[in-house]
Parts: structure tokens; sequence; C-alpha cells
């Protein structure tokens, strides 16, 4: 009974996981496409960096309402989506991984299965959780997030007209490692970033449940109620996401550098990243902050901070909901 019990509550963290992870991408994915196509531009993206354009040629991204309008001038409406089937093929097994072993590490930890429990745990437990889930998603689903990566970097004309011919591609140069890329900083990234989204959003959850019964106390002798609505689940993934985020871009700059090492891109988007640039993830960093000074470090921060807000805020709600309707159905 014990064991149907965990492959049920598996089934449900799994589908809950891949379906918000869909849900997300989907909503999310133009501002992840402007956020990959800053990163990976070795120009400048703002005026203030106008001391350094001797260094680098024009830049062909500077703003987010540039860029859009470039985008959907150069790409029409679907440029937007661009490498969205890689990355549903991403987000999907990665959400699903990442809530189960969520799931499973807090249910271990907590000595229950039920959710009110594993709000009960210490957030240093907490913390953990979310990074050994991150890291376990990582590792599963990390070439589709590489083919994401160059598909949506690449802009018109396109070098890699299909997926399938960017990942032959990349094998018949690099090797079947090439598909792993950047998996170094991506891991050093993941853990203090899934920590702390999932650690901070059952941080937040917490805080808010304590306010809402300090507000029901004061309505008289009903039974204070401090379950949480769903714009308070809205707010505590927002918050979650932007904190995580915030912290953790600059890995995500050097992943995304990392990525796209030595591979063709039309000259118009900028220089093009050579092969061996970057020996290691500490010399990366160095070399940006020396060639690009802090924004450099910063690239595709208010895109990536307008999406992932949202983004962690839509994955966490509808998980949340998800769950419970599954839940619901195999009772």
């Amino acid at each position: 009974m014990g064991e149907t019990g965990q492959l049920k509550q598996a089934l449900i963290s799994s589908s809950a996981g891949a379906i918000s992870g869909a849900i997300s991408r989907m909503v999310t994915s133009p501002l992840d496409v402007i956020k990959i196509r800053f990163q990976v531009q070795m120009e400048p993206t703002s005026s203030w960096d106008f001391l350094r354009r001797d260094l680098y040629g024009p830049s062909k991204y500077t703003g987010i309402l540039q860029a859009s309008k470039d985008i959907f001038r150069e790409e029409g409406f679907l440029g937007f989506w661009r490498g969205n089937v890689p990355a549903l093929m991403l987000y999907m097994p990665y959400t699903a991984i990442q809530f189960t072993v969520l799931h499973y590490s807090k249910t271990l930890a907590a000595g229950s299965s039920k959710k009110e429990d594993h709000l009960q745990l210490s957030p240093y437990l907490s913390y953990f959780s979310g990074a050994f889930a991150g890291c376990a998603a990582t590792i599963g689903s990390y070439p589709f997030d590489l083919l994401r990566t160059v598909l949506a970097s690449q802009g018109e004309p396109k070098v890699y007209p299909t997926m399938r011919s960017a990942l032959f591609d990349i094998i018949k140069t690099r090797g079947v490692r090439g598909l792993y890329a950047g998996l170094s900083p991506t891991l050093v990234e993941i853990i203090p970033y899934a920590s702390l989204q999932f650690g901070s959003y059952d941080t937040f959850k917490r805080w808010m449940m304590v306010w809402n019964r300090y507000r029901f106390s004061y309505i008289g002798p009903i039974k204070p109620d401090d379950s949480l609505s769903s714009f308070q689940l809205i707010l505590c993934g927002f918050a979650a996401g932007t904190c995580a985020k915030t912290i953790c871009h600059p890995l995500d700059v050097v992943k995304k550098r990392f990525q796209i090492e030595g591979l063709e891109r039309h000259p118009r988007y900028g220089a093009r990243v050579e092969s061996q640039k970057y020996k290691n993830m500490h010399y990366a960093l160095r070399d940006i902050f020396h060639a690009e000074g802090w924004p450099g470090l910063y690239k595709g921060i208010f895109p990536s901070l307008l999406k992932s807000a949202p983004a962690a805020a839509v994955t966490f709600v509808a998980y949340e909901y998800t769950s419970n309707w599954l839940q619901s159905l195999l009772i």
C-alpha cells in the first residue's frame, strides 16, 4: 500500500510539474528569446557602455523595446518563440524531474508526504531540497537546454534551420560531450538558483500564512484561515523568482557563452564567441568583467527578470492547482 501511494504521488508530482513547465514556457518565451539575444551578444547592450564601444563593432540589440521591434520586423511574430520546441522538451522533463525529486526529498526529511508537513521543515532543509532537485533536473534535461540556446540565439538568416540539424552539427563538431557544453557552470548556477527559488518560495508562503492568521484573528471567534489565495501564491512565486534570478544572473550569462562557444552565427548578430575562449568558469567571469564591465555580467537582466518572476509565479501556481486536481482524481 505504501509503495502504491509513493508511486501515485510520484505520478502526480511529475505530471503536474510537466504541465506547469509547459504553461510557464509558452507564456514567457518571448522574454526568454530577448534575454538570450542579449546574453550572447558581446557588444555593449546599453548607452551606459559607450566608453567600451571602441572594443567592439556596433550593437545589434540595445534595449528591450528596440530588440522586440527588430525581432518582430526581421523574424515575424513567431520569432519570439524561436527555439520553443527544444525549450518545451527541456522545461517539461525539467520541471517534472524537479518537482518529483523536490517532493521526495521533502518527504524523506519530514517523514511525511503531506504538503502541510513539508512547510514545517526548517528553512535549511527547504533550501537543500531545492538545490538537490535543481541539480537532478538539470543533468536529466541539459542537452535540450543547449539546443534551445543555440536556436534562440541565431536569429535570421538561420544557421541551423531545425533542431535536428543543430543536434547533428554539434555532435559532428564537438562530439557528444558538446551537448553538455557549459554543464559545470550550469550546475554551479542551479545550486544557488534552485535553492533560493524553492527555499524562498516556502519562506514567503510561511510568512503569508502567518499574515493570514494575524488578519483573521481580528474578525472574531471564526477559526483563523491561513490558506493562501491564488493572488498570494502568485506574489510568493513572483518574489521567489526575482530573488533567485537577481543573485544568480551572472552565472547564467557565463553558461550561455559556453553553450555557443565556437558555433556558427551570422555576423549581423555580433562577434562570434571563439572556440576555447574561456578556460573555465572563473576565467569566463573575469574575462567578461574586464572586457565588458559589470553591465556585461548582467546583460539581459531586465528581460530575464521580466520573464523569471512571472515564470516562477506561473510555474508554482500551475503546479499547486494541477497537483491538487490530479490528487482529487486519483483518490
